[in-house]
């Protein structure tokens, strides 16, 4: 079992290894510049790497770019095992990273709480109080309540 620091450096690495031969190394159309690596898990025993990724574009350019990443696979498995000189390589998995969907969902819901509070802004605008000034009784103030007691 691997510590891990040595986990974390070896993501690390994967993460930068991916993304540069992503860039340079590799002439799939289907990958181009729409690609970007986000983050790279790794598990324990250092046998296998999750690396999560997002695409710029549209349903039909995230599904190309997954089958570009498939097929790249073995080429980005060897560019890491050089470059990470490990005694065994972890292999492989990409997953498209969720983020851009999550944010897109936290936008709406905040367009949703600005809509709402510039409602109730609008609404409250020539309200007035319900009471008094002051609603608090102070002692010494003559009111129905102390009259009856006596």
């Amino acid at each position: 079992m691997a510590d891990n620091a040595r986990a974390k450096k070896l993501a690390d690495l994967i993460r930068e290894v991916v993304a540069q031969k992503l860039q340079r190394g590799i002439k799939d159309p289907r990958l181009g510049t729409h690609v970007t690596i986000t983050d790279t898990r790794v598990t324990g025993d250092l046998r296998e790497a999750t690396v999560f990724y997002t695409v710029y574009g549209d349903d039909e350019d995230r599904a190309s770019a997954a089958a570009g990443l498939e097929s790249a696979k073995g080429i980005l498995r060897s560019a890491v095992g050089s470059a990470a000189g490990t005694k065994f390589t972890p292999t492989l998995t990409f997953v498209a990273d969720a983020l851009p969907e999550n944010a897109k969902t936290i936008e709406d819901l905040l367009d949703k709480a600005r809509a709402s509070d510039a409602a109730v802004r609008e609404v409250s605008s020539g309200a007035k109080y319900a009471g008094e000034a002051d609603p608090y009784k102070k002692p010494g103030d003559e009111d129905d309540e102390g009259t009856a007691a006596e």
